[in-house]
């Protein structure tokens, strides 16, 4: 989970300047999907914010999630909590929207700055752990079907 939300993290951190409230007003994935951010503590019912607001809300999320003991336990022998795969589950689901959204909304910029090997390469690696541990729903999946269907097809 740690290395997933790092490479997402420094692949979205090389769009930044680029994925603005003017530019992306709204997180989405194309026309058909449309993320709202909730934390289910602070923003309890889902809220409508522009791509780089859902993005830092979900970055940090995620990071308070790595950094709890009680849910990622630092301790060698230290138990997992009973909810460790719903943990895992949701922010897995969550980082796939920041792909969706990367190849919907920037990825014309990703070829300018010539990283789309780097990012190809990630998304695969993304797809195939989630996919080997059922971590994301297949209907969640859906706006990146037709790059996911060739990867799984392939292995």
């Amino acid at each position: 989970a740690v290395d997933f939300f790092n490479q997402v993290s420094l692949l979205y951190g090389t769009l930044m300047e680029f994925c603005t409230p003017a530019t992306c007003p709204t997180m989405s994935a194309g026309p058909k999907y449309e993320y709202r951010w909730a934390d289910g503590v602070k923003i309890k019912r889902p809220i409508e914010v522009s791509a780089p607001k859902y993005v830092e809300y979900l970055m940090d999320w995620i990071e308070a999630q790595l950094d709890e003991e009680s849910i990622f336990p630092q301790k060698l022998g230290a138990p997992f909590p009973p909810n460790f795969r719903d943990v895992a589950k949701t922010i897995f689901k969550r980082l796939f929207r920041v792909y969706a959204h990367i190849y919907h909304s920037h990825f014309q910029m990703i070829l300018k700055l010539q990283e789309e090997a780097h990012l190809n390469t990630c998304f695969k690696h993304f797809v195939l752990f989630t996919s080997e541990f059922q971590l994301i729903d297949r209907a969640e999946l859906a706006p990146l079907s037709e790059l996911i269907e060739p990867i799984w097809r392939g292995h």
